[in-house]
């Protein structure tokens, strides 16, 4: 079968920067379901399930056989397991945090996959790109307003701590995922391996939240907004995580996915029109930085 050409590059870039924005949408509204009492398993319930459904139906369209080679099960689900505490972990940090705090704190994960890497036998960070990730914490600490914290002239609240605990805790295990897609689930075609993933994260929560392992986490809204903002989330997660698959071979992801890191630029103006949610100067300040050096040790992977 022949590759599909390649889309013109202003079109790819187009298109990832709404993926993006479709993406920070996701968590605005997983906001606004949380904020009238929906339960964290409840949205993922309702995010994967979308998502698993598109995506069957993609797969069914390809004709795709639904057999995974020798040895690579127990992989496969690891990495569903993985995406399943970052489904769980990033949506407790929306829960309690600015969203586009939650995002910057877990769009660390390049940080840690390139650790990792390096930890289980992979080539070691460049010098250039140790200094980016320097620069990326750097960043964090401001956006994160840890200097007028640690004085004390902002506590941030109770739900401060364990809601940026929870984005990072969603950095490392997305990370961890990427790695076993990388290194040992590579021959399985795109759209298979996350069908099976997204069925994983189903089933992973479907069991938590029958067995009560999270007393509340699969409650209803008490409101029609946290129905709609489920609704929501989960049509722009399904149809943006669809659309993705269908057209990554004409994206040229090798020169354009530092696009999609957007995705935090988009939330912060998101919840500030939506939500209200606003962040100081220096915040803002830490949040480019932090976004920058992203980008920057993107196009160095890519490179």
């Amino acid at each position: 079968m022949s590759t599909p050409a390649p889309f013109p590059r202003h079109l790819a870039v187009a298109l990832l920067a709404a993926l993006a924005c479709t993406f920070a949408g996701n968590h605005i509204a997983a906001r606004i379901a949380f904020d009238h009492d929906a339960g964290v398993l409840l949205a993922i319930l309702c995010r994967s399930g979308v998502a698993l459904l598109l995506l069957g139906t993609l797969v069914a369209w390809q004709r795709q056989p639904l057999r995974l080679p020798p040895g690579t099960w127990h992989w496969q689900l690891l990495a569903g397991l993985l995406i399943a505490i970052q489904s769980l972990c990033l949506y407790s940090a929306v829960a309690r945090i600015p969203v586009a705090l939650a995002l910057l704190a877990a769009n660390t994960f390049p940080i840690i996959l390139a650790l990792l890497t390096w930890a289980l036998g992979g080539p070691p960070p460049s010098r250039r790109s140790a200094g980016l990730m320097g620069l990326i914490l750097f960043g964090l600490l401001f956006a994160l307003d840890v200097p007028a914290r640690l004085g004390g002239q902002d506590s941030g609240g109770p739900e401060w701590l364990p809601g940026i605990g929870l984005a990072l805790c969603a950095a490392c295990a997305f990370a961890g995922a990427l790695w076993v897609t990388e290194h040992r689930l590579a021959s399985l075609r795109g759209s298979l391996r996350s069908l099976l993933t997204m069925l994983v994260v189903f089933v992973g929560a479907l069991l938590a939240g029958a067995s009560d392992l999270l007393p509340g986490a699969v409650a209803p809204p008490t409101a029609s907004a946290g129905w709609l903002g489920l609704g929501v989330l989960a049509l722009l997660y399904g149809l943006g995580f669809t659309l993705l698959f269908v057209c990554m071979p004409r994206l040229d992801l090798a020169r354009n996915a530092p696009v999609m890191n957007m995705e935090p630029v988009a939330t912060l103006l998101l919840g500030w029109l939506i939500l209200g949610q606003t962040l100081s100067p220096m915040q803002i300040g830490g949040a480019a930085i932090v976004v920058g050096g992203i980008v920057l040790l993107s196009y160095r992977k890519q490179a």
